[in-house]
């Protein structure tokens, strides 16, 4: 399939790296001993009675403060990427060294693909989890929403080698996932609580007047008229336990470059008009790749320069994979960005 306006090739057809903070680490890989399996580019009720002492009010407990919402920020993709992950929100203060929030009233958006790649995606799911519960108990939140690489990980967790009809002939589940960067490791540590927290994951998401949305695709169109029934339509497919039409899911999601050419402003705009807010803001595809640094999400030779979002097609969309597989950025950052 040729690469042009608001279409990419099948992430399934090639191995390599995609990824995606302002204030983030380099995204070489930490130091240290990775998980086996890892190849890179591989609380009781209290007892109420008389005379009870009044319980240690624990972070479940604590009252939301009453004043507004607090500051919007936004995560690209992470890919398993956990160290990277864990310095860029601390450099924020958006938690502490022990991975606790402690931003308060803050709001805080995963914009999809946890895993794969990189060496302890599981790790980031249970961190992005813990991370949920903790904002909610301080009066803010932590929501994700749905990558490609959610839906493929699911559908190798679900399908495994299952054949699948694809634009190439017949493939599995299986088989794209290990191409992808399917870390054994990862498999072997996921869980059902996993899968079904990444199953429930909405697709798109309206913030701030910010309409955010995983892939840099049109194809969110094709699920509804509204983000209400474009992430019902998703779900519920994905509680058919089918693996052609989680396939389709994974497939029409791994479509990139909408904005990026002559068309994408008109693009972006069909997209803001139909779902609301000013400005797209999407992951997956890499900063270099979308500006043509590298060739593919492979990357290439050198390391790429990401200082932090890229805002282009006339400032109605921002990217936010900054590229940490091909050694870029994991990308943090506060919206809104300037015009």
């Amino acid at each position: 399939m040729t690469q042009g306006a608001g279409q990419g090739a099948d992430v399934w057809h090639g191995a390599g790296a995609a990824g995606g903070t302002v204030a983030g680490a380099a995204g070489a890989p930490a130091a240290g001993p990775h998980p086996e399996g890892y190849t890179p580019t591989q609380r009781d009720l209290p007892v109420i009675g008389a005379g009870a002492p009044a319980p240690t009010p624990t972070l479940v407990d604590t009252p939301a403060p009453a004043e507004g919402p607090g500051p919007l920020y936004v995560v690209g993709d992470v890919h398993g990427y956990l160290d990277e992950l864990r310095t860029a929100l601390l450099n924020q203060g958006l938690i502490d060294t022990e991975d606790h929030w402690i931003a308060g009233n803050a709001r805080l958006w995963f914009l999809g693909d946890f895993t794969d790649r990189g060496p302890d995606g599981v790790g980031v799911i249970d961190l992005v989890m813990q991370l949920s519960a903790e904002a909610a108990a301080a009066g803010g939140y932590c929501k994700a929403l749905m990558g490609n690489h959610e839906l493929l990980l699911i559908g190798a967790k679900r399908f495994g080698d299952t054949p699948v009809g694809s634009g190439a002939g017949t493939a599995s589940f299986q088989a794209a996932w290990l191409l992808n960067g399917g870390q054994r490791s990862d498999m072997e540590r996921l869980q059902e609580h996993h899968v079904q927290w990444m199953s429930r994951l909405d697709a798109m998401a309206l913030a701030d007047d910010h309409l955010l949305v995983h892939s840099d695709t049109m194809a969110y169109l094709e699920y509804g008229d509204s983000i209400a029934d474009v992430n019902d339509t998703i779900t519920e497919a994905l509680t058919h336990h089918d693996a052609d039409e989680t396939w389709e899911l994974f497939r029409k999601f791994t479509k990139r470059f909408a904005f990026r050419d002559e068309a994408g402003p008109m693009a972006a705009r069909e997209l803001l008009d139909a779902y609301g807010g000013r400005r797209v803001v999407h992951g997956h595809s890499p900063i270099p790749y979308l500006l043509g640094e590298v060739g593919s999400e492979d990357g290439g030779e050198g390391t790429p320069q990401v200082n932090g979002p890229h805002v282009y097609a006339d400032s109605l969309a921002v990217a936010m994979d900054g590229g940490v597989t091909m050694s870029g950025k994991l990308l943090v950052a506060q919206l809104p960005l300037p015009f």
